[in-house]
């Protein structure tokens, strides 16, 4: 992932959790932005790039349901939560109807926002990743649905793992894939991984793209890794 912070839309009415959330939120490394209201939500979505929207339902001018309408209206894909005092399973099903990606009810803890945020981050990225099989670096083709790296006219098996982390690089191509967002997306379920661990499948790859000196993966030293090609096509 880009060292680019990932900017999020929150939208609460109730002044004092709004603040708590925004600052909750920065100090894990997000980009938050706070509007009290919906429409306040709505032009500061037109005014802005989101790549997560958080909106209260029960807000003053304009409801988070219409809201978040009026947000689909314009833009199909950004993640949309809901935060709402209703438990009501009419207005759960209501919320997904209109494109909500996940629903949280008050009273809530900030880690499980969190925890919501990061899930809902990782199936953006992991449906990118789907959209886009083929990747050429330098002199090699990489199928990552075949899990297939070819040069010149060989191709070699990667394994699953080794296939996944090469995507999530090629995804990142040229900028910073952070460590941390590596292991949550790969080896969430595996609470054993460590990112020493994750050093052997890097050096691994590298052994497996020295074929081509112009393609690398370099250190970025207390962040990550970095994919380096003189080709960005495919």
């Amino acid at each position: 992932m880009s060292e680019e912070k990932v900017k999020i839309l929150l939208c609460e009415d109730d002044e004092n959790l709004g603040m708590l959330l925004r600052e909750y939120l920065q100090a894990k490394g997000y980009d938050t932005d706070l509007l009290p209201d919906g429409e306040a939500g709505y032009k500061a979505f037109l005014n802005n790039e989101y790549d997560v929207c958080v909106f209260d339902v029960m807000m003053p001018k304009k409801d988070g349901f219409t809201l978040a309408q009026e947000i689909r209206s314009i833009n199909a894909e950004v993640p949309i939560l809901f935060l709402t005092a209703k438990n009501l399973k009419e207005d759960v099903i209501e919320g997904f109807k209109i494109g909500g990606d996940d629903y949280i009810t008050k009273p809530f803890s900030m880690e499980e926002l969190l925890f919501r945020i990061e899930a809902i981050l990782r199936r953006v990225q992991s449906k990118k990743l789907k959209e886009k099989v083929v990747y050429k670096l330098g002199r090699f083709t990489f199928d990552s649905q075949k899990q297939t790296l070819e040069i010149d006219g060989e191709s070699r098996k990667l394994t699953t793992k080794e296939s996944e982390l090469l995507s999530l690089l090629c995804a990142n191509l040229n900028d910073i894939l952070e460590r941390n967002y590596a292991l949550k997306t790969i080896w969430i379920d595996d609470t054993y991984f460590t990112a020493r661990s994750m050093d052997v499948y890097i050096t691994k790859l590298r052994k497996i793209l020295k074929d081509d000196p112009g393609v690398q993966i370099i250190n970025i030293h207390g962040k990550g890794y970095k994919l380096i090609t003189p080709t960005t096509e495919g």
